[in-house]
């Protein structure tokens, strides 16, 4: 599984193994798990006098998790394991039933989990598939009566078309859209830690990920020693051929979308951003690779600032503040200066202040000094990236409807 993956998606070797297959076993685990949670809760009773409504009495109450019926899981191209067992494991636990529409980029990775299930003895209906480059293939698995739910993981331009379809019937909506990550960092940071944290937009997914750190607003005492450090970490990555030992960039996922992130850092060179690092094509044989690329001395009304890239380029913006509080209002207030907001992330020394930062920022998940995830916590975001949220036991709770039963006590 492993093999065809990174055949499909350009992952590097560890990338395929360990974020993509391993990743989706780990959640298919976590969902059957999630199948014996409890689905009712006991609500407190209500003690009620007589009135219009009746006499007096003891009112009892249970809710109750019903499966939402069908649902349409239209998953993403940089994670063809992971996204789609992220929505599929949770939406099994819940009863309901699957239409998978996989990226037309790399749509066998899903058969293959597909088969997978039918060998595991998910009986036949319950999960199926349907591909296609065709826009109307995605047009029909979202506008069919017969559909209850959609999740979808992907642009914010299509996620916003899907909503408009599913507004029509009031289909239920689990959108992971877009993001431009802020990684905010002040001057009492550790600056290696941040940037090793910020580097993993160079190398993981090739940038490929709607949660990167792209978008580093540094404080001006550190800016210049953050560049350099980040610009030594672009040079250090290898790019190449991700089945080669040591490749730690792969390629992107087409020659199209090697051109969209070129053209955007073409952009930034014009709008007056410094390429630090990268910003030319790599000398290489087949394959549609793009080198990770630093661009500094941006400001916040550049498209490379503003828009998401989805590609291996870091952008920074510095700031200048008059003391440490008003250095935490700048920076929280170029950090909410976004149409999104899905992650963003916080580097400082003191981790009373980091937290007194993340508690104000706009967004669906802050990692404090960190950018790791913690995998039961709710994952989605604020504003343009998206609606709802899933993960742990909020993803069970994201494929399920609330019912209330209600008797005399």
């Amino acid at each position: 599984h492993a093999e065809l993956a990174q055949a499909e998606s350009g992952a590097t070797t560890a990338t395929a193994r360990g974020m993509q297959v391993a990743v989706a076993v780990a959640r298919f685990e976590r969902y059957a798990k999630g199948a014996l949670e409890p689905v009712e809760t006991a609500l407190p009773p209500q003690i009620h006098e007589a009135g219009p409504m009746g006499g007096a009495g003891v009112v009892g109450a249970v809710a109750v998790r019903r499966p939402v019926g069908v649902v349409t899981c239209i998953t993403s191209y940089n994670n063809p394991w992971a996204n789609p067992a992220g929505k599929v494991a949770p939406a099994l636990a819940m009863g309901n039933t699957v239409v998978v529409k996989p990226a037309p980029q790399d749509p066998l990775s899903v058969y293959g989990m597909a088969a997978a299930l039918e060998e595991a003895g998910v009986p036949p209906g319950v999960v199926n598939v349907v591909s296609g480059t065709d826009s109307a293939v995605g047009e029909a698995a979202v506008a069919s009566p017969d559909v209850d739910m959609v999740s979808f993981t992907g642009s914010t331009a299509v996620g916003q078309r899907i909503g408009e379809v599913c507004g029509r019937d009031m289909k239920r909506q689990l959108m992971e859209l877009g993001g431009k990550g802020a990684a905010i960092i002040l001057d009492d940071a550790d600056l290696d830690a941040a940037v090793a944290g910020i580097g993993t937009t160079f190398s993981f997914y090739s940038g490929q990920i709607c949660t990167a750190p792209t978008r580093v607003i540094v404080q001006r005492g550190v800016y210049e020693q953050l560049v350099d450090k980040l610009a030594a970490y672009a040079a250090y990555v290898k790019v190449g051929d991700p089945v080669a030992p040591g490749t730690v960039v792969g390629p992107v996922i087409s020659a199209a979308h090697r051109d969209r992130v070129e053209a955007y850092v073409e952009d930034g060179r014009k709008e007056g951003a410094r390429v630090v690092a990268g910003g030319e094509r790599p000398a290489l044989g087949k394959g549609f690779y793009v080198a990770p690329t630093l661009l500094a001395d941006c400001t916040h009304d550049m498209r490379v600032v503003r828009e998401e890239i989805f590609g291996p380029v870091v952008v920074v913006v510095p700031f200048d503040a008059d003391g440490p509080e008003d250095a935490e209002e700048t920076a929280i207030a170029l950090a909410a200066d976004s149409d999104y907001g899905l992650i963003d992330y916080v580097w400082s020394g003191d981790v009373a202040r980091a937290f007194r930062v993340a508690r104000r920022l706009r967004a669906g998940g802050v990692g404090v000094n960190t950018i790791a995830r913690n995998m039961e916590a709710p994952f989605g975001g604020f504003k343009k990236s998206g609606v709802g949220r899933d993960v742990g036991s909020y993803a069970l709770h994201a494929y399920s409807e609330l019912q209330s039963l209600v008797w005399p006590g």
